[in-house]
């Protein structure tokens, strides 16, 4: 064979090789493409890994006041996760994360190790919600397998305002708690405001004069419930002690400010259900206004003897009855309309179930286990009976509404109708309403009185329950107040758990004792003094104002916060 044919073969040999060569990085490259192809095209749902992890959160939508002020919204935040896989020494960095975590304690940093240890998981959290300080802190660590992921959490900017209606949410945004978890499914799932019918303004001077009267009578809690008797908002309810849902999470499960007891708490609240028993029987005609009552002895029904704090001279008006709070009296009231007709009565209230209102669930009422002759006569002055304040609330504003009953709501829609039900008579409303002003000028209600604006309301003061049966010491004590009398638009209730006996004597000449009329009247004043301004309710002034402790100026009276 001569040189050249042997080169010429040579040649061939080569160009054979690289064609192979050539064409087996094509398959290749159409291997990896099709490979490409295929994952891109499978479902998001199949796929698998840390990818999946970082799905994007729904939006949460914010919560507005009534007026458009923001009460919820959600942030953007930082959480720090690692990937066991990448990590060289998982000791190493625990021990890291433990100098910008101060909090992080020694069993920590083990659990963390261990964590990181097992390099079977692809991605592990470390912590939650971080600081930008702390973030920063971890970037400059420097340590491996660890990463950052962005976070919607919620915040609210008011912090304890109307902390107890708001709610809180979870770590993962889902609602734990009032409106936030009742309305859960419509926050997560439109980014449109909810707004409520809370006003931030009256919610701020509820709260306000609610702290102060549990600094100055040392309670043991307190509620407030402000209701527009026309539509049923509640146009502010406020609990104490406060929360704040920013923190509320990290609250021990004891913790007596996680209750709201407003909504969640029911109370026997004493003679405030007076007006409500001398309605139902002015109402059916079984009494005159201008009767009167013997109220000199005391009663006894089913060998339990019911008798009046303090005796009241003569055969005594309906009127009087009411204002000087004659549990006698009411009871005689009371047995003209019979144990039937009162218990349909408070279910036409509302007052036999719970409050039919947005928040995380409202209590079930205790009510007696035998309507007899005995629990009616209790019950028609405000024990044996024990409801949420926001339950009671919402019966009372009946009397402020013409005698027509409405839904309590907190969600705040114009356009979407409540149930609305007639419970009594307008003229019957009007009248307890005038006999209401009298025990506010005339009557124990006598510190609820404020210059200007027209007033009426009841003190209610009942023995707390116990185990075996009442105290003798401790009491709850409310005050419900309809304003303006001469034109009713709104229903106030407050309440106050275990007041403390006080020296009052700069405000009143008195020592106070533990009744109403020393702690919740007085409150349930301020509020309104505070509150009347903010609802265009302009004061009158077409009589001279009474001399004596009911026509004090409150803001000369109230405690500052």
């Amino acid at each position: 064979m001569s040189y050249v044919q042997s080169l010429w073969g040579s040649e061939q040999k080569a160009g054979a090789r690289v064609r192979i060569v050539a064409l087996t990085i094509a398959l290749l490259f159409i291997a990896v493409a099709c490979k490409g192809a295929v994952v891109a095209l499978q479902p998001v749902a199949e796929r698998t890994g840390i990818a999946g992890v970082f799905s994007e959160a729904p939006g949460r939508a914010d919560i507005l006041d009534r007026n458009g002020e923001l009460l919820a919204t959600s942030v953007d935040v930082y959480s720090l996760f690692a990937d066991p896989r990448a990590i060289w020494d998982p000791r190493a960095v625990a021990e890291g994360l433990s100098t910008v975590f101060e909090d992080m304690d020694a069993d920590e940093v083990e659990t963390l190790t261990a964590r990181f240890s097992n390099r079977e998981r692809a991605f592990v959290w470390v912590r939650r919600g971080l600081t930008p300080r702390q973030r920063q802190a971890v970037f400059e660590l420097g340590l491996e397998g660890l990463g950052f992921r962005k976070e919607s959490r919620r915040a609210y900017p008011r912090g304890t305002l109307a902390g107890h209606v708001l709610g809180y949410t979870g770590i993962d945004g889902n609602g734990l708690a009032g409106v936030e978890y009742a309305m859960d499914g419509r926050l997560s799932s439109s980014e449109a405001p909810l707004r409520l019918t809370i006003d931030s303004g009256l919610q701020f001077a509820l709260e306000s004069e609610l702290a102060a009267a549990a600094a100055a009578h040392d309670v043991d809690g307190g509620a407030g419930v402000l209701i527009d008797a026309a539509t049923g908002d509640v146009l502010a309810m406020a609990s104490w002690p406060p929360v704040n849902p920013n923190r509320a999470g990290q609250l021990p499960e004891d913790e007596p400010a996680r209750l709201d007891r407003a909504a969640l708490a029911v109370y026997e609240l004493g003679s405030v259900y007076k007006p409500l028993t001398v309605a139902l029987a002015l109402d059916a005609g079984l009494v005159a206004p201008e009767e009167r009552f013997d109220v000199s002895a005391p009663l006894v029904i089913n060998g339990e003897t019911i008798s009046d704090d303090h005796p009241i001279h003569g055969p005594a008006s309906v009127t009087t009855v009411l204002s000087q709070s004659s549990n006698i009296g009411t009871v005689k009231i009371s047995m003209r309309s019979g144990a039937r007709r009162q218990q349909a009565f408070y279910e036409t209230l509302g007052l036999l179930e719970r409050a039919p209102v947005e928040v995380s669930g409202s209590a079930a009422p205790i009510l007696p286990r035998d309507w007899d002759e005995l629990s009616s006569a209790t019950a028609s002055y405000g024990h044996g009976i024990a409801v949420s304040p926001l339950a009671f609330a919402s019966a009372f504003s009946s009397l402020a509404n013409g005698g027509e009953w409405v839904s309590p709501g907190l969600i705040y829609n114009p356009r979407a109708p409540r149930d609305r039900r007639r419970v009594m008579a307008a003229p019957t409303a009007a009248m307890v309403t005038a006999m209401m002003r009298v025990a506010v000028t005339d009557g124990t209600g006598s510190h609820a009185d404020v210059a200007g604006y027209r007033v009426a309301g009841k003190t209610g003061t009942a023995e707390k329950p116990i185990a075996g049966g009442y105290s003798e010491t401790e009491n709850i004590s409310s005050f419900a107040a309809i304003f303006p009398a001469e034109r009713p638009q709104y229903a106030l209730l407050i309440v106050l758990d275990t007041p403390k006996v006080s020296d009052h004597s700069e405000t009143y000449g008195v020592i106070a004792g533990t009744a109403a009329a020393w702690n919740a009247a007085p409150t349930a004043g301020r509020v309104i003094e505070r509150i009347a301004p903010l609802l265009g309710v302009a004061p009158r002034f077409d009589a001279p104002a009474r001399s004596g402790p009911a026509a004090y100026s409150v803001s000369e009276t109230r405690s500052t916060l």
